[in-house]
């Protein structure tokens, strides 16, 4: 079979990728932000403007990919295999990235030798975060989970609902049979207007990302990095080894390249960098996961929900950062005691899910549960958190898309012929070329 045409000639000029343009928005709200504090501070809106506009979507994208996903498969037992293939391996990385963090802080010791008095420290900053804390329960993270009525899932901003009511209608579809066969198929036809949609709102995410970017240089300043320099390298130096040698083997194990992973995300990673949202990225990701090969139901299922329950980023800041200030204190903590807190992040983590400013607020639910660490201390790393919250983000979205090819693979439904063209970059899976231009032909 002769050779076809190879993927650098359907290389689009650079100006026409999103991702340049993104990435050109990041690097124009730095400069902005830095040489403009108060203005680039007033910028907060274009952030929260594209936030609140791909939130906007997330409802529709999720459940007609869950939903088209479950009728189409016309298999319910595959899809408790997917839930319980996906479960076992979020339990388990997220429990490792936990140790992670936890192990890194011990090695490092970034808060030793602070000495801070923990009564000198501003509690009233968190207050906030203390009282949010008691969200993280098992009641409610039931009452997050089952929405109000069948159609609030949508208006509540919570993943989770979202998914519920999806997965039951999916569900209900498939036991009705062939009388629902239209229904389906009307929301196949919705889905392609929909993801039409996904695709214009993102050609604004260079504004969001500007926007976003420059209030955080313009609010907090880049001397704010060198006040906690060593807490922020710390775990920025931890996500890496966790994404690049952890989610690695993990990749190399399941037949992919983690770094040929990275590049095929590249415009979503520099939209999660620019927004410090993940979230931000997750109608792309779902499209993209299909376009790498995974099947619609296993990416329905895996994606959404590991938004909630697949949280490494967040999971290694809880521990470290945990610790960190139990360092910054002077408080010593018993192997007990950190086992302790091991435990409530495990289960905090999965509670927070749907609650907005979610690491800080399980970061105060898990310090509750050893008195010694003073709550206030969280007041420390409270001007950096920003900053670190957007390496959580690139790491839970990371964590997300390896989750999605490997339990695609453990379930029998990953194209890896697929796979490995989009990881490579063939032309068949490559974006669909932006509006910006009439295709010439």
């Amino acid at each position: 079979m002769a050779a076809g045409p190879s993927a650098h000639q359907f290389r689009q000029p650079v100006w026409r990728l999103l991702y340049f343009w993104v990435l050109i928005g990041i690097l124009a709200g730095v400069a902005v932000g830095a040489l403009w504090p108060a203005f680039g501070a007033s910028l907060q809106p274009l952030g929260d403007g594209f936030i609140a506009l791909v939130k906007m979507i997330i409802p529709p994208v999720i459940f007609l990919t869950v939903v088209t996903g479950i009728a189409g498969s016309h298999q319910l037992a595959a899809l408790g295999r997917v839930v319980v293939k996906a479960f076992v391996y979020f339990l388990f990385f997220s429990t490792l990235a936990l140790i992670v963090g936890l192990v890194i802080a011990h090695i490092v010791q970034p808060g030793a030798g602070m000495n801070v008095d923990p009564a000198s420290l501003n509690a009233a900053s968190v207050h906030g975060y203390a009282e949010k804390a008691h969200e993280t329960s098992v009641t409610g993270f039931l009452l997050a989970v089952i929405p109000t009525t069948l159609v609030s899932a949508f208006t509540s901003g919570s993943i989770l609902q979202i998914l519920f009511v999806a997965v039951l209608f999916g569900v209900s579809l498939t036991l009705v049979g062939a009388p629902a066969r239209p229904v389906t198929e009307m929301l196949e036809r919705i889905a392609l207007v929909v993801f039409r949609l996904v695709a214009l709102v993102m050609w604004a995410a260079p504004v969001g990302a500007f926007g976003a970017m420059a209030f955080t240089i313009g609010k907090y300043g880049l001397g704010s990095l060198l006040n906690l320099g060593a807490l922020v390298a710390t775990f920025y130096a931890t996500a890496m080894i966790f994404v690049l040698v952890i989610l690695g083997s993990v990749a190399a194990l399941n037949g992919f390249s983690i770094l040929k992973l990275i590049r095929y995300l590249k415009a979503e990673l520099l939209l999660v960098l620019g927004t410090s949202s993940s979230e931000a990225a997750l109608p792309a990701l779902i499209e993209k996961m299909q376009r790498a090969g995974c099947d619609k139901e296993v990416v329905g299922v895996v994606v959404p929900t590991g938004y909630s329950f697949n949280l490494d980023g967040t999971n290694i800041y809880m521990t470290l950062a945990a610790l960190f200030i139990a360092q910054a204190t002077g408080v010593e903590l018993t192997l007990g005691e950190q086992l302790a807190l091991l435990g409530v992040a495990m289960l905090s983590s999965k509670g927070a899910a749907g609650v907005t400013g979610s690491g800080f607020i399980t970061l105060a639910a898990t310090l509750a549960i050893v008195p010694k660490v003073p709550i206030a201390g969280m007041a420390l790393i409270l001007g950096v958190d920003r900053f670190m919250s957007e390496c959580r983000s690139l790491t839970n979205f990371i964590g997300n898309a390896v989750a999605t090819i490997v339990v695609a693979r453990w379930e029998g439904a990953l194209d890896k012929d697929k796979l490995a063209r989009a990881l490579d970059g063939a032309p068949d899976a490559l974006p669909a070329a932006p509006p910006i231009e009439s295709d010439p032909d």
